[in-house]
């Protein structure tokens, strides 16, 4: 259902909704497993499965530590196996707090990996043609395996894994060097990016591609978003921007709003691969490995943005 303005009053504000889930995850350890996820749900209706797109398995975890290495399996033959270290879901401190703060990021990247960042990877891993000797950005990457996944199979020219969180950052540039033997001649590296940076130096019309999941929920953030995506598209030349993210809501018709105020276009997919249109017709249905699931909040649509 959309957001209307007579009920906008009486519903949480984005950064309040921030703040909570990064709250919740501190108290995680504390409280009841099944309360902690409350603000999860608020969020995203986060699912510890989501999509299952790319199996994962966890290989290592030091209970002193709040990270974990875990094995992703890319469902193509003869595709490398990436393994990435991250947070446990639910996991966060009040350092998260204060970085969150003090850079005026939105922090629930390190959090948890959420659903659409799995389809993203997917879809890429489905089209490696289109990032072939191609120059690629992912934007909001949280610990980057979208961004991973393009540089392992696809034999993109370059790939730049972004964030504008200095911690993630720390994560993608440890996945980075942990998986460097499966990039060939891709050139890899990792960047913290502030989507409201008006110049980007070097980079600026640059990239032939951009990806991005799970990005337009926050709507303080969509001015941002949309400006930079612009900022990075090269021209002259053909280039174009995949989005994945769920309808949520009136939250992604207001971003593309503001794409289309920075004079792109863009277009709207609903069933853009069997695989994952069947998954998502099996939760609508029932299938109780994603309690919860409700196509507005869970099922992202392809966006695809270009000049």
């Amino acid at each position: 259902m959309e957001t209307n303005s007579n009920s906008a009053s009486s519903k949480p504000s984005a950064s309040s909704l921030r703040w909570r889930i990064l709250s919740r995850a501190v108290l995680h350890r504390a409280k009841n497993p099944d309360e902690s996820q409350l603000g999860m749900k608020l969020i995203s209706r986060k699912a510890a499965k989501g999509f299952n797109l790319i199996p994962c398995q966890l290989l290592n975890h030091d209970h002193e530590s709040r990270d974990a290495q875990f094995c992703y399996t890319l469902p193509t033959q003869g595709c490398p196996k990436l393994v990435l270290t991250q947070r446990l879901n639910n996991n966060a401190d009040l350092t998260d707090f204060e970085i969150c703060n003090r850079h005026n990021i939105d922090n629930t990247g390190i959090v948890c990996q959420w659903p659409s960042e799995d389809v993203l990877a997917y879809y890429c891993l489905s089209h490696a043609d289109m990032f072939r000797s191609k120059r690629v950005i992912e934007l909001g990457s949280g610990y980057g395996l979208a961004g991973l996944t393009i540089a392992a199979t696809t034999e993109a020219l370059e790939v730049v894994i972004s964030d504008g969180n200095p911690q993630v950052v720390d994560y993608i540039l440890h996945n980075i060097n942990t998986n460097s033997g499966a990039f060939g001649e891709t050139r890899v590296k990792p960047m913290k990016l502030h989507w409201n940076e008006k110049e980007v130096s070097n980079l600026s019309h640059t990239f032939d591609v951009i990806v991005a999941s799970d990005c337009t929920f926050f709507k303080e953030f969509h001015k941002d978003l949309a400006q930079v995506t612009e900022l990075l598209l090269k021209k002259p030349g053909p280039s174009e921007a995949i989005f994945f993210s769920p309808k949520r809501g009136n939250s992604l018709d207001k971003f593309l709003e503001e794409i289309k105020d920075n004079g792109l276009l863009f277009s709207i997919t609903e069933i853009y691969d069997t695989e994952i249109w069947n998954r998502h017709q099996q939760f609508m249905n029932g299938d109780e490995s994603w309690p919860g699931y409700e196509k507005d909040h869970c099922y992202p649509l392809l966006i695809r943005i270009t000049r």
